[in-house]
């Protein structure tokens, strides 16, 4: 079921809704098993055999989570039983994303004779997997005190994070979960959440969905496009996956929030980083985090404590030399992205998109610790130009890894990167061209204007990004995010409780409503 649906909007959300508040009346466990029951009718509308899936995934880790907590005394043995439920874990996610690429590889080499049968991908197998694991680490860290399976049910399956995020702790939503105050209706929760979520369906059905037919052209046929059509159809991808995730986390706020529910930021205006450290503090902010406590830093822990029984220097001053830096900062990093890659698919180009990303952190980081000190700008303006170039530089970064994130392959990569690179040619759409294509008639009309409706999308939606607040920033000390957010500027241009904002949000929902034929599912539901 998708959030923009007619199904989801006019039924499941009021339903779920009303029966939540109704069922808090006569008790607090009854709104939680309303609240897995809808849950798990969501995740089953799109293929009810994956419930079962899903059930039997919560039901072995609540097993193991509670053995974990039964040897609490034993840390050796908790630590193997907490390595098992983890492998489980992860057995049952390389299975369904990654056995047929590599039965796949197998046949190409020759290794295997026989077809290769596709395994239908459960959606978001990925997220609920690693909420999983974290639960299971949550326990073994000693953050769950008590094993509850309606709890962990809860925790798992509660509707708005099910399928792409954000990924969540323990502890951010299980104590939301033990307070009264969170089944008691407020009018708040249902305003300012259903804003929130207004304004990431405007995102994903006005913004995001409307750019999406260029990206499908552009990588439909990467071989095909010289230098100014390859920019446009990676800008158009990235904006669309801009929007497309921004909206997504912002309706899956502000679903948590008309349940009386916080959810930590997941999307806060990563475009207007000034450098790649930046961007992954703001872009899915939730999986930075798990990836950072879950892999980057043990990692780096081994290698410092490896440096320091040896008597190699460690933190600052060991990172300053080059063997240090490449040990300490270089193979933690791309070892934490190229993992990142391959979970978001099966095939090498994630892996490229992933250690694309860790190459350009390892430089960032080593600019800020070498050369950053001595070259910074000064004055006013030479700082602010400086931000601009910055801001762009990364931005131009994402835009080439995103390359690969899109295309089919690698070899359909390349092939649009040659196209950006000038090395079939850089177009022109001069007077003559222009007659060229009104000569043709309509099909003519249609292509030049095709082009010059393409260029003011961009436009528009890098003005957007670039120029406006975000979703949190505009409803300001109403956000619903967990964490502080700062309040947007202008001024005027923060929500608050008025009828021109109600106007407003009501006619950003009748055009979103008006344009909900397409249904587009989200990018991140097939990871």
């Amino acid at each position: 079921m998708l959030f923009n649906s007619y199904l989801f909007l006019f039924l499941f959300l009021p339903v779920a809704l009303g029966g939540y508040y109704a069922l808090a009346a006569a008790g607090r466990r009854w709104a939680a098993l309303w609240l897995c029951l809808t849950s798990f009718v969501f995740y089953g509308w799109w293929n009810p055999r994956f419930v079962l899936l899903l059930a039997g995934s919560i039901a072995v880790n609540h097993v193991f989570s509670r053995l974990i907590l039964a040897h609490a005394q034993d840390k050796r043995r908790q630590w193997w039983i907490t390595a098992v439920g983890v492998a489980c874990n992860l057995a049952l996610l390389f299975y369904y994303k990654y056995f047929t690429t590599l039965l796949a590889a197998l046949a190409d080499l020759g290794l295997r004779h026989g077809p290769v049968q596709d395994i239908l991908l459960p959606l978001g197998i990925s997220f609920f997997t690693f909420t999983q694991i974290g639960y299971l680490l949550d326990c073994q860290a000693g953050a769950v005190k008590k094993a509850s399976l309606l709890n962990h049910t809860l925790f798992v399956t509660f509707f708005p994070h099910l399928i792409a995020g954000p990924v969540l702790h323990h502890k951010e939503m299980m104590p939301q979960f033990d307070q009264a105050e969170t089944y008691r209706f407020r009018a708040e929760n249902l305003s300012v959440g259903g804003t929130l979520f207004i304004i990431g369906l405007a995102k994903k059905v006005l913004l995001a969905d409307s750019i999406a037919p260029y990206a499908d052209a552009g990588f439909a046929a990467p071989g095909d496009t010289q230098f100014w059509a390859a920019w446009g159809a990676a800008l158009a991808y990235t904006l669309q996956l801009y929007f497309d995730f921004s909206g997504y986390s912002d309706m899956a706020l502000g679903l948590a929030k008309m349940f009386g529910v916080r959810f930590p930021l997941n999307f806060n205006s990563p475009f207007k980083a000034a450098s790649i450290i930046d961007y992954w503090a703001r872009w899915h902010m939730t999986l930075t985090r798990y990836l950072t406590t879950y892999l980057y830093y043990p990692m780096a822990m081994k290698v410092s404590r490896w440096r320091s029984h040896r008597g190699l220097p460690v933190g600052g001053a060991g990172s300053r030399t080059p063997a240090g830096f490449a040990l300490m900062i270089g193979w933690p990093t791309l070892y934490t992205m190229g993992l990142a890659g391959v979970w978001h698919g099966a095939g090498l180009q994630f892996f490229i998109y992933g250690l694309l990303h860790g190459s350009y952190l390892c430089v960032n980081h080593a600019w800020r610790i070498g050369l950053a000190p001595r070259l910074a700008p000064q004055g006013a303006r030479g700082k602010r130009l400086w931000l601009v170039a910055c801001v762009l530089l990364t931005f131009a970064c994402v835009t080439v890894a995103h390359v690969f994130f899109r295309a089919e392959d690698v070899p359909d990569a390349l092939a649009l990167l040659h196209g950006m690179a000038g090395g079939r040619g850089i177009e022109s759409l001069g007077g003559a061209q222009a007659a060229a294509l009104l000569a043709q008639g309509w099909v003519g009309w249609q292509s030049l204007l095709g082009r010059h409706v393409q260029a003011l999308l961009i436009v528009l939606l890098l003005a957007i990004a670039w120029g406006m607040p975000n979703a949190y920033q505009i409803l300001g000390r109403f956000s619903p995010a967990l964490g502080r957010v700062q309040e947007g500027r202008p001024a005027w241009l923060r929500w608050r409780p008025s009828l021109g904002w109600l106007l407003l949000t009501l006619l950003m929902l009748m055009m979103s409503l008006m344009n909900l034929h397409r249904e587009a599912r989200f990018l991140y539901f097939q990871f």
